[in-house]
Formats: C-alpha cells, sequence, structure tokens
C-alpha cells in the first residue's frame, strides 16, 4: 500500500471518529433535556396536558427545518454546515429552561427541535459518506454512540437533580460543555463541497419517492421503539401489577439493550447485508412484541421489551444509509426518511394511548407486534443502492466533492 493510500486511509479514520463524537455530543444533548422535564415543568407552573402539548413542538420543529439542510449543506459545504447546526442545537438546550409559561415554552421547543433535527440530517449524511468510502457500516455504531451520548447526558442530569441544580444552571454549563466538544470533533469531519455549477436543491422540497418507502420501514421501528420507551414501564405497572422500581428498570433495559445492539450491529450488517438483518429483527421484535401481550408475568414482559429493542435497533440506522444512496441528493432524501421517523415518534405515544383508552394496553402492543412484521415484508427496500467502493482520495476544504 502506497504512502498516500495510508494517509488517505488514516482520514477516513479519524473522519469516522469525528462524526461518531459528533453523534455522541447530539444525543448528550437529548439526555440532558429529558432528565429536566420535570424541573421546567414545575418552573413553568404548567399541567401535565400542556407540558404534553409542548413536547409536541420539539418534533414539529424539527420536521419543518430538516428539509433545509440540504440547502445549508450546499451553500456552506458540509463542514461548515454541520459546526454551524450542530452548535445551533448544543446552545438551544439552555432555552427550555429560561421560559417562564407555555407559550414560550413551546417556541423554545420548537427552536430546540428544528436546530435538532436539521444538524441531525447534516451528522447522518456526513456519516453515510464516510461508510461509503470506507466500503462497510457504520451506521449503526454511529446510531450506538447517539444512544451512548443520550445516557451520558441523563446520568448527569439525573446527578443534577438529585443534588436540586437549578436546570438554568446545569443547561448553562451543559450546553458550554457540547458546544466545545462538538466544535472540536467537526474539525475532522469530511469536508465536501457541491461542483461549483452545480444546481442548488430547492430549500424546501417533497421526499422523493425512495425515501417513502424506505421512510415507512423506518415509521414501523420508530413507532415500536416509542411506544416502548414510554410505555413499557406503564404497562408493567398496570397490566402485570409490578412494583415502580421494576417498571422503571424495564424501560431501563429496553434503552441498553438498544445501544448495545447498535454498537455491535456493523459487524451483523456487513456479515449478512441489510435486508437479512432487518427481516431477522422485524422477526425478534414480532417475537418480543407476542411475549409482551401473552405474559403471564413481569419477567416474561420484560423479556419481550428486550427483543423488540433488540429487533428494532438498527433499523433507523440502516434506513438513513440506505435513503443516503438512495439518489442523487442523499441529504434530501435523509431528510425525507427522517422527517417520516421523526413524524412516527410524535404519534407513537399518544396513538398508544389512544388505543388503550379505548381497549386496553394489551391491544396497544398488538398494534406494535403488527408493525413489527411489517419491518419483515418491508426490509427488500433497504436493499437499495449498494455502497460505493471506497474513495481513493478524501477531498480537502478547497476541493469540490459530491453533494450530501
Amino acid at each position: 500500500m502506497s504512502a498516500e493510500a495510508v494517509f488517505d486511509k488514516q482520514r477516513l479514520r479519524r473522519a469516522r471518529f469525528a462524526v461518531a463524537t459528533v453523534f455522541c455530543v447530539h444525543g448528550a444533548v437529548t439526555g440532558s433535556f429529558a432528565t429536566r422535564i420535570p424541573w421546567i415543568q414545575d418552573h413553568t407552573g404548567i399541567s401535565a396536558g400542556q407540558l404534553g402539548l409542548a413536547l409536541a413542538f420539539p418534533a414539529i420543529g424539527a420536521s419543518v427545518a430538516m428539509p433545509l439542510a440540504s440547502a445549508v449543506s450546499h451553500r456552506f459545504g458540509a463542514r461548515n454546515a454541520l459546526r454551524g447546526l450542530l452548535a445551533l442545537w448544543t446552545l438551544s438546550l439552555t432555552l427550555p429552561a429560561l421560559a417562564p409559561n407555555l407559550v414560550t415554552l413551546c417556541v423554545t421547543l420548537f427552536v430546540y427541535g428544528a436546530t435538532s433535527g436539521m444538524s441531525d440530517v447534516a451528522m447522518n449524511a456526513l456519516g453515510v459518506e464516510v461508510e461509503n468510502r470506507l466500503n462497510k457500516s457504520i451506521m449503526s455504531s454511529l446510531h450506538g454512540m447517539w444512544s451512548t451520548g443520550a445516557l451520558i447526558g441523563s446520568a448527569a442530569g439525573t446527578l443534577a437533580a438529585h443534588l436540586g441544580t437549578d436546570a438554568r444552571l446545569h443547561h448553562l454549563l451543559a450546553a458550554a460543555v457540547l458546544t466545545v466538544l462538538g466544535l472540536l470533533a467537526c474539525q475532522g469531519v469530511l469536508d465536501l463541497r457541491s461542483a461549483p455549477d452545480e444546481d442548488p436543491p430547492p430549500r424546501f422540497a417533497l421526499p422523493p419517492k425512495s425515501a417513502l418507502l424506505i421512510g415507512a420501514v423506518g415509521f414501523c421501528a420508530v413507532f415500536a421503539e416509542g411506544a416502548s420507551l414510554d410505555w413499557s414501564a406503564v404497562y408493567l405497572r398496570d397490566i402485570l401489577d409490578t412494583s415502580p422500581g421494576v417498571a422503571a428498570a424495564s424501560t431501563t433495559a429496553f434503552a441498553l439493550t438498544m445501544a448495545v445492539a447498535r454498537l455491535a450491529g456493523d459487524k451483523v450488517v456487513d456479515r449478512f447485508g441489510a435486508v437479512r438483518t432487518v427481516r431477522t429483527g422485524g422477526v425478534l421484535a414480532a417475537a418480543g412484541g407476542v411475549l409482551v401481550v401473552t405474559a403471564p408475568h413481569p419477567v416474561i414482559a420484560m423479556g419481550g421489551f428486550a427483543l423488540l429493542g433488540l429487533g428494532v435497533a438498527v433499523v433507523v440506522p440502516l434506513a438513513f444509509a440506505a435513503a443516503g444512496r438512495s439518489g442523487p441528493n442523499p441529504s434530501q432524501a435523509i431528510a425525507g426518511v427522517a422527517t417520516i421517523t421523526y413524524t412516527s415518534g410524535l404519534i407513537a405515544p399518544s396513538a398508544i394511548g389512544a388505543v388503550a383508552d379505548a381497549t386496553s394496553l394489551v391491544v396497544s402492543f398488538g398494534l406494535v407486534t403488527l408493525l413489527a412484521c411489517g419491518l419483515v415484508v418491508g426490509a427488500g427496500v433497504l436493499r437499495t443502492g449498494d455502497r460505493r467502493p471506497a474513495e481513493a482520495v478524501v477531498p480537502d476544504a478547497t476541493a469540490p466533492g459530491p453533494r450530501i
């Protein structure tokens, strides 16, 4: 291997480490915010119903803003776009705790979600490009790093809440640290730029048709994920009459299963391919759903939730990877898939609650089981766009490169 090839391989490894750090930082913001929601509710003096309304605004903001990410990357280049968008996202962590009432909380959460969604698209597009150039799967482990960051942020937030720290101070310090880490990490990502004669993408555009089919698979996975995260503890408490501690442990176990499966998922994908991996995951998730709805004992139900987490863990990373290789504008396709999955995450908790009110939580998780079967049926669309061969040279800051 020539010295130049070795140098290029080292740059790709640095780029992979850099984008993995970006994913971790992104997840840490989410974890930091989630743990202080009770403080924010008390500070604003809003009811549980009003809090539920406010918590819909991050997903709304993300869905509205994500189509803009492609235009931002085209205008400023991949590295500068990610640097700016990630900094806006980490700094937006300070806003919700400053809100004095419901209206301002909704506005700040809209901004929080918008910056989250745009940086999410930018970092996934860069992750797909690194994966293509390395010619091996890395998207699952990147999303595993996001889950790891969320767990770290949650742990720090739990400690801050336990110590009675004002969330405004906690989030100010967390935002400062994460902004610095994010800016440092962005120095190492690929600096891809559009060709000088390339037309800019539209600021807003409907997702391409390829993204709709891929997004449908992601929808099934995120619905099962959101339902399990938000309702597993309630299910064990209300259906199986467990203690609050055991019920909460089921949610933690589900999240840990997801994180571990994503961190280990790339080797499985490289060995068996995206389609077989997702089909097998769908079978595992469906089996987990069956265990949940038929469980006579909490331990069996917890095993069912663990299987659900294991089964859906790698689907979203593979959906983003497939979208990024499905057409001439990867960022637009990724934005389309992300919009669909964000929508699924938005409606899943309320849909489970609505079905439970009309029937029971058992029936609600019967619906989750059916959607898990959809992964088996729809996995074939993730075959779209096999990974391209690794590039010989990583573009530098001045050279035009593939549009993300």
